[in-house]
Parts: C-alpha cells; sequence; structure tokens
C-alpha cells in the first residue's frame, strides 16, 4: 500500500524568508504553511508567507543547496556558574567568536569611565595609593587634584548612562540601546558568517522576547545550573584575597603618608 509523503521545501521546517534576508533559521509555523511546486513550505508570519507567494523562485534552491547559517548559541548561567570557561573551550576547537556581552558593555563606556563599573568592580585604583617621591604641599594638590577631576568629567550620552545604569544596578537596557548592540552579530560580518557563542545575554525574559521580536534566534541556548556551594568555593578565596591585598595597600598607603607629612613638618 502506497502512503501518500508530505514533501517538505528546501528549508525543512524552518522559514525560507527569514534564511534568505536575515541568515537565520527561524522555526515556521503550520498556520503559516503555503505549497509551492508540490513541496509545503512552513514561515514564521503570514507577512512571509505572503512575500514568498510574490516571488517564491527568489527562496528556493536552484543548482545548489540553500547554505545554512554558522552556529549561533546563547550561554545562560548566574555569575560563577563557568559560562565563560566552557564558552573559551568550545570557541577554541570551533573556531566562533565569544562574546561576553557584560564585556561588551564595559568597552562601551571604557573611553569615558576610564576605569571598569559595576558592584564587583567597585575598587580602588592603583593610582590611588601612589605616593609623591618628593615633599609636596599637600593642601595646595588636593585643591588642583580636585581642579583637575573636574575639567576631565567626561558627559555620558543618554545611551551610555543607561548601559552604566545596567552594570551598576542591574537595571533594564532600553530597546533603543539593544538595537544598536545585539543586532549586528547576527547580521553583519565577521559574525555573520562565522557564528559565535553569546555568553550572558539574554538575561531577562524581556531581553528573551526581544530577540524573538527581532527574528534573531539562535540554534541553541545552553543553561549552566551550578549549585551555590559549588560556586560559594569557587569564587570566595580569590574575593578574600582581592580584599586583603587592598586592605593591605591602603594600609601602606596611610603609614607611608603619615611619615611624608611628618617630613614636610621638620
Amino acid at each position: 500500500i502506497k502512503q501518500k509523503k508530505r514533501h517538505m521545501g528546501d528549508t525543512k521546517h524552518f522559514c525560507p524568508v527569514s534564511l534568505k534576508e536575515n541568515f537565520v533559521l527561524y522555526p515556521g509555523l503550520k498556520e503559516h504553511a503555503a505549497k509551492y511546486k508540490e513541496k509545503i513550505y512552513y514561515f514564521s508570519t503570514s507577512e512571509y508567507r505572503d512575500k514568498f507567494l510574490m516571488n517564491p523562485e527568489k527562496y528556493v534552491a536552484h543548482s545548489e543547496p540553500l547554505q545554512a547559517p554558522p552556529l549561533r548559541v546563547c550561554l545562560l548561567g548566574i555569575h560563577g556558574a563557568g559560562k565563560s570557561t566552557c564558552a573559551r573551550q568550545i570557541v577554541d576547537r570551533l573556531g566562533i567568536f565569544h562574546i561576553q556581552f557584560e564585556e561588551y558593555l564595559q568597552e562601551l563606556i571604557l573611553p569615558k569611565t576610564k576605569r571598569k563599573v559595576g558592584p564587583s568592580l567597585d575598587e580602588d585604583h592603583e593610582d590611588d595609593y601612589k605616593i609623591p617621591e618628593e615633599p609636596v604641599d599637600f593642601s595646595q594638590t588636593t585643591n588642583k587634584t580636585e581642579k583637575e577631576k573636574s575639567k576631565q568629567e567626561v558627559k555620558l550620552t543618554d545611551e551610555e548612562e543607561a548601559i552604566k545604569a545596567n552594570l551598576v544596578n542591574n537595571t533594564e537596557l532600553p530597546r533603543e540601546v539593544l538595537d544598536k548592540i545585539v543586532p549586528d552579530w547576527w547580521k553583519k560580518e565577521p559574525f555573520r558568517s562565522t557564528g559565535f557563542i553569546l555568553d550572558g545575554f539574554p538575561r531577562t525574559v524581556d531581553e528573551a522576547r526581544y530577540l524573538s521580536e527581532q527574528g534573531l534566534c539562535p540554534d541553541v541556548a545552553v543553561y549552566i545550573e551550578v549549585e551555590e556551594d559549588d560556586i560559594l568555593v569557587r569564587l570566595l578565596p580569590p574575593c578574600l584575597k582581592k580584599w586583603k591585598d587592598r586592605w593591605r595597600k591602603k594600609k601602606e598607603y596611610k603609614k607611608k603618608l603619615k611619615e611624608l607629612k611628618a617630613k614636610i613638618r621638620v
């Protein structure tokens, strides 16, 4: 008994219009299906289905199979779960890009802030503990330093302020900021033809919804789940060491500063 088979189109259950125009494998829906040359095609939206029917030859394979996009991965997990460690091992094997989302945000505002910002990065700079080699008048130096700092202060744009607020207080990034950052990884070179692991994004339901609304689908999303005790064992010792180093530097700085002031009085 011969059974009638359903012949799928070149992109199988993925939308051919999303693949052609956005180079993204976006799953199609049965309610947005269409038939062309005895083959069934599924589309992500009814608009894409209508666009396909207006000029189907633009979206189907001819002499060669359609080219599939490179691997795109979203790697998720709480701080200290080991996302970056896993990502580095994968990119070394596959030769794709590793994008650390928070690090990327830091780089966008670093030219103006001059140092990284955030709760875990709110630490003293090395220059803060630098003692002058020759005796100076500290009252004049303090006034001069304050004037120099006021001159050097650079005003951040609204978008840069939003990025800083996100890093410091974990406030939500506006859509306008996401529009200038995220789509480029899917649509522009060299990421478009090479692929990437996006480390730490999306972090919220709204950010995941943003990807869906923009048609920016990862091929896979991996969530690394780790016990809290394991994270404490991993992160607490280096944090304590960093705190001890900062405390020691402050103590040495105060001691040297006291000796220098005593030398000036003499």
